[in-house]
């Protein structure tokens, strides 16, 4: 009988010992799987560490973002998909500090203006894409430079140009990185759309992509690029804040360039579909509205990006519209912003 039991607890104990065992090789094999995948990603976007020690943490971060992307996409809760892009191994924090630039709390020193041209404009469509008229540029990539400012004054004044001369025309971010530094705007810091559309204002212009290339860094302004213009504006407009509406007539009318709250993990993996994602309205991120439209009954802004055609939909974003709150979602109706021609 002891004997028995004595044979019993050492089965138990076997039996556990193997479920520990085939727990801690699952443990190993998912590690090994998620190394391999981290090689894959490494190769794809061609990611080099410096040491050992950065890969290790790079890895660390990566595993942590990879299943919290899953760990979304697995719950089928949100309208929109989460995708193991190009920014996997950086955290939350480092990842806005190099690209979320847009100074919102600066904005309370610059005078508004009081005009709106699109006030009394009663008919719009119910639905814009840009696009589709040629007054969009492919999507372009700020890289670690925090100047979403300059790509979205720049997208904003590009589209205005193709409308007013019938000429798409890609223009330089980089003089107003380089040149645009008197005021609020810094570079690679920082800066706002509007005072991005003063400067092009006072400047008389500004030069293009081809010639005023863009590098990703501060750099000294160069004096005989900034001298030469292929495209102007005549002012620019803030859309009366907190109202959707307002922001609808503008797009109808034109590209809008847009601050948005941009900080949460959804956006940074955000892949696909109607943006519903968990954000506030600490604007920190500029981009442009370049439509809207509706899809299975859910309203949408269509918004280009500056983080290439790796992120999002092909580059951009649509964002679900006429949402409760009346800053927008994200706070996309607080500071929209057109120049004029």
């Amino acid at each position: 009988m002891a004997f028995g039991i004595q044979s019993q607890h050492l089965s138990l104990a076997f039996l556990l010992l193997g479920m520990m065992v085939s727990q801690a090789t699952s443990r190993t094999l998912q590690e090994a799987s998620m190394q391999k995948r981290h090689e894959q990603w490494m190769a794809r976007y061609g990611k080099v560490y410096s040491d050992p020690q950065e890969k290790e943490k790079r890895f660390n971060i990566f595993k942590q973002n990879v299943e919290y992307i899953e760990g979304i996409n697995s719950a089928g809760t949100r309208p929109h998909k989460l995708g193991i892009n190009q920014f996997a191994d950086l955290t939350n924090e480092e990842f806005t500090a190099s690209r979320n630039r847009f100074k919102g709390h600066m904005r309370s020193s610059i005078k508004k203006t009081p005009s709106f041209r699109y006030e009394n404009v009663s008919d719009v469509p119910s639905s814009v894409d840009w696009r589709k008229q040629g007054a969009v540029t492919p999507i372009k990539n700020q890289g670690d430079c925090g100047c979403c400012w300059a790509f979205s004054a720049v997208a904003a004044t590009e589209g205005i140009t193709k409308l007013s001369t019938g000429k798409l025309i890609s223009l330089s971010e980089q003089e107003l990185v380089d040149c645009d530094t008197k005021g609020v705007d810094q570079g690679c810091e920082g800066g706002l759309m509007d005072d991005a559309f003063k400067f092009i204002m006072q400047n008389h212009g500004l030069n293009s992509e081809v010639n005023y290339p863009y590098k990703g860094v501060d750099g000294a302004c160069n004096a005989k690029g900034e001298a030469n213009h292929v495209a102007t504006i005549k002012g620019y407009e803030d859309v009366p804040a907190n109202n959707e509406q307002a922001l609808q007539k503008a797009v109808a009318n034109q590209p809008v360039s847009v601050a948005i709250d941009a900080s949460g993990s959804d956006f940074q993996f955000y892949s696909s579909g109607i943006f519903t994602g968990s954000c506030g309205t600490e604007l920190d991120h500029g981009v442009t509205a370049i439509g809207y439209g509706v899809s299975d009954d859910t309203e949408y802004w269509l918004v280009k990006n500056s983080w290439g055609t790796e992120w999002g939909e092909e580059g951009y974003i649509r964002m679900k519209r006429n949402v409760d709150a009346k800053e927008g979602l994200c706070g996309i109706a607080m500071e929209a912003s057109y120049p004029t021609a």
